[in-house]
């Protein structure tokens, strides 16, 4: 074997070994959180008809500014469901965390926020606020200004135990001015084409907890949405004595305006000390 390679191939297993040995115990960590870090994790929960992609100018923001960030995929299923799956992440995050959700997002952390000690601020961006008992459908239909009803399309998908689901995807041709009208048309394109699709059921399902009511929270609210009518964004922002900034958005405000969006969460993100 020439003597190089036969350094590196006796050197290899050992740098791995060493690699693996220096590895934090969690994947969280691996992301950059440290128990001793004062600076929460910033945990960014997406809603119906977007992905965590969504956050992407949001996340690079955050990160420069020296904040561990973590954007799981919502299932966007059921309330109960997804917000059990939220809390499951948060179990793998150590030291505090703010909690950020947008549209139906809101729902989720809301929920999955209540009895954890470790969330110190809530953040909605353009995002539900329900308490224990509403659902968001209901909470849209609350205001007029939404016209989200005439832009989906109902599609059934197959239920894990059986039967039928019945889940929502806004018609790609009708996507930019929908959900996105101040986000380039091909960036929309893409957006439309990648959406993730929402159960009816996680629109309808009532909400268990309310953790607004016992935690400090910051909202955005988009003025110019047409998915969530922004009376509504702010009745429930002030209702839950939020801190409010308001912005001339579409519902998509975290890709149309990632700088506002940051500076809520930075504003959140400080105030926890």
């Amino acid at each position: 074997m020439h003597p190089t390679r036969r350094t590196l191939a006796l050197a290899l297993p050992v740098a791995l070994t060493a690699l693996v040995g220096a590895a934090p115990a969690s994947g969280t960590a691996a992301a950059g959180t440290d128990r001793h870090d004062p600076r929460p994790t910033i945990v960014l929960v997406h809603g119906a008809f977007a992905d965590a992609s969504s956050w992407s100018g949001t996340i690079r923001r955050l990160q420069h500014a020296g904040y561990p960030v973590l954007a799981p995929a919502n299932p966007l299923r059921g309330l109960a469901a997804d917000t059990a799956y939220l809390r499951g992440v948060l179990a793998t995050v150590d030291g505090p965390v703010v909690l950020v959700g947008h549209s139906y997002g809101g729902a989720v952390i809301s929920g999955a926020a209540v009895g954890d000690s470790r969330v110190k601020a809530l953040v909605y961006i353009a995002a539900f606020a329900p308490d224990k008992g509403e659902s968001a459908a209901e909470l849209a239909a609350r205001f007029p200004g939404s016209t989200l009803g005439d832009t989906v399309n109902p599609q059934p998908y197959p239920l894990p135990g059986g039967g039928t689901g019945t889940e929502l995807v806004i018609e790609q041709a009708r996507f930019h001015q929908q959900f996105a009208a101040d986000v380039p048309a091909a960036d929309a394109a893409v957006m439309a084409a990648a959406q993730r699709p929402v159960a009816t059921a996680a629109l309808e399902e009532k909400a268990g907890g309310a953790a607004w009511k016992t935690i400090p929270s910051w909202a955005l609210i988009a003025t110019a949405d047409k998915n969530i009518p922004p009376a509504a964004e702010r009745w429930m922002a002030r209702r839950a004595g939020s801190q409010i900034t308001e912005a001339d958005a579409s519902h998509a405000v975290a890709v149309s305006r990632p700088a506002v969006v940051t500076h809520v969460i930075l504003a959140a993100a400080r105030a926890t000390g």
